[in-house]
C-alpha cells in the first residue's frame, strides 16, 4: 500500500470517459493549439510571400532607375548614332564654348624636362614640388598613330581630331581614298557658332590647316591659304577669326616677302569678296585692345612665316604678340561677338613651335614653348572660369589640351661615354642660354657672311666669345667643336647644320638625351579644364576619340558637312582640293606615296631610305653620326 499511498490523490489512474469535462478540455486546447500553428504558418508563409515580391520590385525598380539614369546621361552627354564613338558628351541646350589647344610636339618627357628648369630657374633650393597649370588638369593619353605608319605626321595627327577619322601622313582632312571629310570647325560655323585659329608657325601649316581647308598633301600652303579665307572653300568663309603667321603664302609672288607660286593676291581678295579685316604689325594687333576692338573676320598675319621661339620673340615683343597675348584677344574677341547669341564659339589654340625645338634638338626653345603654352592654358581656364560663374555673359566653357605627337624622342638623360652610366641631367645649363640655336645659327651665317675678310682665328674666336659663351652659356667649347660650327657657317661640304651643332653642344653639357630628328610613335598627355565635363576622356584612349569627343561636346552633324564636300568634288568646281608646290610637277599624292596610305610602312631593309626626301637631310644625318 506504500506505493498507493504514495500516488497523488488526483492522479488520473483510469481513462477519463467521452463525456468527461477534462475531456473536452484536453480536446479544445489540442484545438486551440492546431489552429494557432495553423495560423502561424499561413502567417509566415504569406510574410515570406510578400517580402520575396517586396524584394523583386525593389530590385526592379532599381534597374528601372539605373536605366533610365543612363538614358538620361546618354542623352546629355553623348553624341548622335552616327558619330564615329558614341562615347563621348554631346551639347544640352545651353550656350557653350569649346576651346581646343594642341601642343603640337610634346610628349609627356617635355613637361618633365620643363618642370626641372623652372624649378632650377625660379626656387632651386625650395622643395621639389615645382609644377606646371597643366599637371593638375592631366586627364588621360592618347595613341597617335595613322593609317600609314605608327608613327604619326601633324596632318594626320590634326585630322584626327577636327575629322574624328584615321588617314595617312600629310592628308590635310582627306581619308585615305581621296576624299574630304568635314570637321569640327566646319560643322560649328555652320551650326551658328563663331569659329577661330591661334597658331604660332604659319597659319597655313598642318594642324590649323585641318580644321578649315582639305588638301591631298600638306605642302599645298597656296591652296589651303585660299581655303582659309573662304576664296576656294565649296562651304565659303568657316573662319571668322585667324592670328597667327604665315604671311608669305597670302601675297602675290610679283610683292616682297611672298613665298607663293602664282601672282594671287589672297589678302586683298579676302578684304573684297569675303570682308575679311586684316592686321600685320604689332601696332595693328594692339589696337585691337585685347579683343574689345575687333571687327569679325579678323585676318591677323603678324609674320613671314612663323612667329619666332618664345625665348626668342621675348627680345622682339615690340614686333611680334605671344601666343597667350594672342589667345587673349582672340578669346575676348569670340565672347564679345556671341554675347546675344544662344550659341557660343570654338577656338583652336596650337602652340605650334614646340614642334620645331623638338625637330631641331633644341631643349632651351623647348623649355620656353612649354611654358609659354602653359600661360595660354592658364589664360583659357581663367577665361573658362569667368564665363561659367558669372551670371551675365554665362556660358558652359570648356578646355581641352593635347598633343598630335610626340618630337624628338626626348629624354631628360644622356650616357655620354661608354662606361657605365651616370644618372644626372643638369637643368642649369638651360637657364644659361639666351637665345635658341636656329636663332644662333642665323646669326652666325650672317655675320660669316657680312666678314669674307676676317681671318679664320678671328672667326673662330667671335664664334666662342659671342655666338658659344654669351649666347648658349658654353664655357668649355672644344676645339673641335668651333671648328664645326665654323665649317657650317662656310658651307663647307659633309658640314652640319649649325641649329643641330649648337642645340647639341647644350644636349651634352645638360644630358638631356634626344633618338631623333622626327616624331616618335609615344602617346601624349590629354588635359581638360573640367573633370566631369572631360570625363569621357579619361584613361587611354585614340588620338579619334579626341575628335569624337570635340564633336560631341557641341553636338556637330560632321555627316552633313561630309557630304557637302563630296557633292562640291565631283561636281564642276572639283578643282578646288588641287594643289602645286614651287618647283614641283604639281602631281597630287601624299609624301608617304600612294601606297602607303592605307597600309602602314613595312621594314624592307637596314636604314632605308625614302624615295622622296622631305628634308633633305638624310647626308646630314650620316655624318651627323660620324661625327657623334
Amino acid at each position: 500500500m506504500a506505493k498507493d499511498q504514495a500516488e497523488p490523490l488526483l492522479h488520473a489512474s483510469r481513462p477519463s470517459s467521452d463525456d468527461s469535462s477534462e475531456r473536452h478540455v484536453e480536446e479544445d486546447d489540442a484545438l486551440l493549439k492546431d489552429s494557432t500553428t495553423r495560423t502561424s504558418s499561413r502567417w509566415n508563409r504569406y510574410r515570406e510571400i510578400g517580402l520575396f515580391a517586396w524584394a523583386l520590385i525593389a530590385t526592379a525598380l532599381v534597374i528601372i532607375l539605373a536605366v533610365l539614369y543612363e538614358h538620361a546621361e546618354s542623352t546629355t552627354n553623348n553624341p548622335p548614332s552616327d558619330s564615329p564613338d558614341n562615347d563621348h558628351p554631346t551639347a544640352p541646350f545651353a550656350k557653350r564654348n569649346l576651346i581646343f589647344m594642341v601642343s603640337d610636339g610634346m610628349g609627356p618627357t617635355s613637361l618633365s624636362l620643363t618642370r626641372s628648369f623652372l624649378h632650377q630657374q625660379e626656387s632651386p633650393d625650395s622643395p621639389y614640388n615645382t609644377t606646371l597649370v597643366l599637371d593638375s588638369h592631366l586627364i588621360g593619353t592618347s595613341r597617335t598613330r595613322s593609317t600609314s605608319s605608327l608613327i604619326t605626321d601633324s596632318a594626320a595627327g590634326a585630322t584626327a581630331f577636327s575629322c574624328g577619322l584615321k588617314s595617312y601622313n600629310g592628308a590635310i582632312s582627306v581619308l585615305p581614298d581621296g576624299s574630304p571629310c568635314g570637321t569640327v570647325l566646319e560643322a560649328a560655323k555652320r551650326a551658328g557658332y563663331m569659329t577661330g585659329l591661334v597658331v604660332t608657325t604659319r597659319i597655313t601649316d598642318a594642324t590649323p590647316a585641318c580644321f578649315a581647308s582639305h588638301v591631298e598633301r600638306r605642302d599645298y600652303e597656296d591652296t589651303i591659304a585660299e581655303q582659309e579665307v573662304g576664296l576656294t572653300h565649296p562651304l565659303g568663309r568657316t573662319v571668322d577669326l585667324i592670328l597667327g603667321g604665315g604671311r608669305c603664302h597670302f601675297l602675290p609672288n610679283s610683292s616682297e616677302g611672298s613665298c607663293r607660286g602664282d601672282d594671287t593676291d589672297v589678302i586683298s581678295l579676302a578684304q573684297e569678296k569675303q570682308g575679311w579685316h586684316y592686321a600685320s604689325t604689332r601696332s595693328d594687333f594692339d589696337a585691337l585692345g585685347n579683343g574689345s576692338n575687333v571687327q569679325l573676320p579678323l585676318l591677323g598675319l603678324f609674320a613671314s612665316t612663323d612667329i619666332p621661339y618664345e625665348i626668342d620673340r621675348r627680345a622682339q615683343s615690340d614686333i611680334y604678340p605671344s601666343l597667350t597675348e594672342m589667345s587673349r584677344t582672340a578669346l575676348n574677341a569670340l565672347s564679345a561677338a556671341t554675347g546675344d547669341s544662344d550659341k557660343g564659339f570654338f577656338l583652336m589654340i596650337e602652340g605650334s613651335r614646340i614642334d620645331h625645338a623638338g625637330h631641331s634638338n633644341d631643349p632651351v626653345a623647348q623649355v620656353h614653348e612649354v611654358l609659354e603654352y602653359d600661360r595660354a592654358f592658364a589664360a583659357a581656364l581663367a577665361f573658362a572660369s569667368t564665363k561659367n560663374n558669372d551670371d551675365e555673359g554665362k556660358a558652359e566653357t570648356i578646355v581641352i589640351s593635347t598633343s598630335d605627337h610626340e618630337t624628338g624622342g626626348l629624354a631628360t638623360a644622356r650616357q655620354l661615354h661608354t662606361t657605365y652610366p651616370d644618372y644626372h641631367w643638369f637643368p642649369s645649363v638651360l637657364t644659361n642660354a639666351t637665345h635658341s640655336s636656329s636663332y644662333l645659327s642665323h646669326q652666325l651665317r650672317e655675320h660669316v657672311g657680312s666678314h669674307v675678310a676676317a681671318s679664320t682665328d678671328a672667326m673662330k674666336t667671335w664664334i666662342r666669345n659671342q655666338l658659344v659663351e654669351i649666347g648658349m652659356g658654353c664655357y668649355d667649347a672644344t676645339h673641335e667643336e668651333i671648328n664645326l660650327l665654323y665649317s657650317s657657317a662656310k658651307g663647307e661640304e659633309g658640314s652640319l647644320p649649325g641649329t643641330w651643332l649648337l642645340a647639341d653642344m647644350v644636349s651634352r653639357r645638360s644630358q638631356v638625351g634626344w633618338t631623333t630628328h622626327g616624331h616618335s610613335a609615344v602617346d601624349v598627355n590629354v588635359y581638360a579644364s573640367d573633370w566631369e565635363g572631360g570625363r569621357a576622356l579619361r584613361g587611354s584612349m585614340e588620338n579619334t576619340d579626341v575628335g569624337g569627343f570635340l564633336r560631341g561636346w557641341l553636338d556637330l552633324d560632321l555627316g552633313g558637312i561630309t557630304d557637302d564636300l563630296k557633292k562640291a568634288l565631283e561636281g564642276e568646281e572639283s578643282g578646288w582640293m588641287g594643289g602645286k608646290v614651287e618647283g614641283e610637277s604639281g602631281e597630287q599624292g601624299n609624301e608617304e606615296g600612294e601606297d602607303g596610305r592605307e597600309a602602314l610602312d613595312a621594314y624592307q631593309g637596314d636604314f632605308k631610305r625614302s624615295k622622296r626626301s622631305s628634308c633633305g637631310c638624310e647626308d646630314e644625318f650620316a655624318a651627323y653620326h660620324r661625327v657623334h
